[in-house]
């Protein structure tokens, strides 16, 4: 599924055709209405697309399910990988640069106390001592030719310092311009020597019927053959300060030590499309919680079978909040429910669980639902004191958990809705 494509059959896009200011105009266009991909004809002279996957229901579309079964179809794909094919002859050669100034492409910077310019949609692809990663990690323009990187521990990052133990660069290409298959694929977390690319082409084979395509680099990494724009290179030992940024929770992300990325080539769609990304946006939400979901899914089906779905909630920035609904055999059910997606998603500091007539996609269901079914003397549950999210702003070292169990009691009467 070629990023250009999935664009072209989009409805409701708004299109910008005046250029703008890259810094902070940007930002304001994409926030207006997070819902509607926005289209940019003429952005420092080049196609740019934004708020692309921002709504559920389109990446389910893309993908050919729905969005109440896109949990499980991705956690059929992590569990059913498939192979990919390699092809030549790939539009992304149109332009082969070595010599570039990558301060003209179009990285805006999104917000005011942002360290500088940053691209926040590029998916890296690397391979070292027979591991492969496909992963996600914002770019912070440098310079004419290299970017900061900001690597967690993680593991791209392992690889990196493995390559550092032997005095070596590492490397790497960042790919843009991609399909939801390789961008979810990316955002997934997967054993140690696990390959994120086969997961992508099992998700590309389910909507279209044949598997992921990837295509080689001059120096023989292997990246989507669709990709708009590739930046080929090596993480480097050079160190820089990154950051402060302003991240998924909408708050600025503190200043750390991070290596250059140096780019040695550079290669172009001809008319390539430039995918805008904004920080702390629906779109952002989208691809970095969806992914986690189908481990919580998955965690919480050990310990209780009738599981109907999971999300991470929009308002807890789809990382701190989640709702998961279940059928309960037994009381409680509910609580060790709860525990699980702890398990699944330990940045997660809220959840709320719910029974299989609540719609985990309509917060007011939730809410009603906590609001007839819950009480806090029995179904609450905190503890304290546990490992959190670095990205909350609130924690301090440790956080408080807090589990909701508002599901009915089990066996008993008088919680049910009244329908005509």
């Amino acid at each position: 599924m070629a990023f250009r494509d999935l664009l072209a059959q989009m409805s409701g896009m708004r299109v910008i055709n005046e250029d703008v200011p890259l810094e902070y105009e940007v930002s304001r266009i994409l926030s207006q209405d997070q819902e509607l991909p926005v289209s940019f004809t003429n952005l420092s002279g080049m196609r740019a697309a934004g708020n692309v996957w921002s709504d559920r229901g389109r990446i389910a579309e893309a993908l050919g399910t729905t969005k109440e079964n896109l949990v499980r179809y991705i956690l059929d794909a992590m569990a059913s990988p498939q192979e990919t094919t390699l092809a030549s002859d790939v539009p992304f050669r149109d332009q082969v640069l070595t010599e570039f100034d990558l301060t003209k492409l179009p990285i805006p910077k999104y917000f005011p106390n942002d360290a500088g310019r940053y691209i926040t949609s590029a998916v890296a692809a690397a391979e070292y001592e027979g591991k492969k990663n496909v992963s996600f990690h914002r770019m912070m323009l440098y310079d004419k030719s290299s970017f900061a990187l900001r690597l967690v521990p993680r593991h791209l990052y392992t690889m990196w310092k493995k390559a550092q133990a032997k005095g070596e660069d590492l490397p790497v290409a960042f790919s843009m311009g991609l399909s939801p298959s390789v961008l979810l694929a990316a955002a997934t977390s997967t054993d140690y020597m696990a390959d994120e690319m086969n997961i992508a082409s099992a998700l590309e084979k389910k909507a279209t019927g044949k598997p992921l395509a990837l295509a080689e680099l001059d120096g023989g990494l292997k990246v989507p053959a669709e990709a708009e724009i590739v930046f080929e290179g090596r993480i480097t030992s050079e160190m820089v300060e990154e950051g402060p940024f302003m991240d998924i929770t909408g708050t600025y992300d503190s200043i750390r030590p991070a290596p250059i990325f140096k780019v040695d080539k550079l290669y172009m769609r001809n008319d390539p499309i430039f995918h805008l990304l904004l920080p702390g946006g629906y779109e952002h939400y989208m691809l970095m919680g969806l992914p986690r979901e189908p481990i919580i899914y998955r965690t919480v089906n050990q310990v209780v079978p009738n599981v109907h779905a999971v999300r991470l909630t929009e308002g807890g920035c789809c990382w701190l909040h989640g709702v998961v609904s279940i059928t309960k055999n037994k009381e409680g059910d509910g609580m060790n429910a709860a525990m699980a997606a702890f398990s699944g998603h330990p940045s997660m500091k809220k959840v709320t669980v719910v029974d299989a007539d609540i719609d985990i996609f309509n917060d007011r269901e939730v809410e009603w639902a906590e609001a007839t079914r819950f009480q806090a003397s029995r179904s609450l549950l905190v503890v304290n004191n546990a490992a959190g999210s670095s990205l909350d702003p609130s924690a301090h070292g440790t956080t408080s958990k807090v589990a909701i169990d508002a599901t009915k009691p089990f066996g008993e009467k008088g919680y049910d809705r009244a329908v005509l």
